[in-house]
């Protein structure tokens, strides 16, 4: 039973990434995962990712460069200058991975974000 897509699809990621995997099968697939998968892709997490015939899964290729990702549960509510705050308690070292932001602007990288002073909602860590 799926309660929370976009944790089975990081959990899906990361096991795949633990047994060295070169890539993986995501299904399903929804606009948040995708836009998720583009902000690992912008920050060099995974290689690419590209839609089954279907449309309802997307072959994720990985690069082996994660150690960690997950779903942010429940998703806290952050202010623009609380994001340090976040980094402390998700993310293992300062500058040292991202976390995924559900913003008024779209889903973006927690720097991104604090970039145009925006805050949000936390979806997801990735390092």
């Amino acid at each position: 039973m799926l309660l929370d897509p976009l944790a089975n699809a990081l959990s899906k990621i990361q096991n795949a990434e633990w047994a060295r995997k070169k890539e993986t099968v995501v299904s399903p697939v929804s606009k948040v995962i995708r836009a998720t998968l583009d902000i690992m892709q912008q920050e060099g997490y995974i290689q690419k990712y590209e839609p089954i015939e279907d449309g309802r899964a997307v072959k994720v290729y990985l690069h082996g460069k994660i150690n960690e990702c997950g779903a942010i549960k429940p998703r806290y509510a952050v202010k623009k200058d609380e994001y340090e705050k976040w980094e402390k308690r998700f993310l293992p070292a300062a500058g040292y991975g991202i976390l995924v932001v559900s913003t008024s602007q779209g889903i973006m990288s927690h720097r991104e974000a604090l970039e145009r002073g925006l805050g949000g909602r936390l979806l997801a860590y990735v390092f």
